[in-house]
């Protein structure tokens, strides 16, 4: 790729970048249509489309370019996060819990992920795997506690008594 062809990319980049912050994610594809053959397009460039479809609800769609770009970037837990996200909204459960898995191995301090999966897995039905995944959450990060009210897809756990005396303990900390 010439270096007036990289220049340009980037600036699309950067652009679309731009409008997906000010929640315009028809301008952002507009950018990032741009930039020329889409088979072409980069790690990165591939997340802002994934994350532009995702923005504008088309889940389905959304799943292409994040597909490809956590084939490109395996280690990027952004890019794994939208996946997840996209996948749990068009009933893939198990490979949401897949996507994220996946970025533990390069942060598995990050508590985002395992609150994440805790959801997941909760959706899907492993109580257990859910209660680790949140403890493991609640952990790194307590203030996540404050989280869990409202958050719906802990719903089949709600009435459980391991979920429930796990709440408890992280309030009383």
């Amino acid at each position: 790729m010439s270096a007036h062809n990289r220049i340009r990319r980037n600036k699309l980049q950067r652009e679309a970048e731009g409008y997906l912050e000010l929640g315009l994610a028809e301008h952002a594809l507009a950018a990032l249509s741009r930039i020329g053959d889409p088979t072409m397009l980069d790690a990165h460039a591939l997340y802002l489309w994934g994350e532009s479809l995702r923005t504008l609800d088309r889940y389905e769609e959304a799943l292409v370019p994040l597909s490809r770009a956590v084939t490109a970037s395996p280690a990027d837990i952004q890019i794994r996060l939208a996946l997840g996200w996209c996948y749990k909204r068009t009933g893939k459960i198990h490979l949401a819990i897949e996507a994220l898995e996946g970025a533990l191995a390069s942060e598995p301090d990050e508590p985002l992920l395992r609150y994440n999966l805790a959801c997941y897995c909760s959706l899907s039905g492993q109580k257990q795997r859910a209660l680790r995944y949140l403890s493991q959450a609640l952990t790194l990060a307590p203030g996540y506690r404050h989280l869990i009210d409202d958050e719906t897809d802990f719903d089949p756990l709600r009435d459980d008594p391991d979920f429930q005396a796990l709440c408890h303990r992280v309030q009383d900390c």
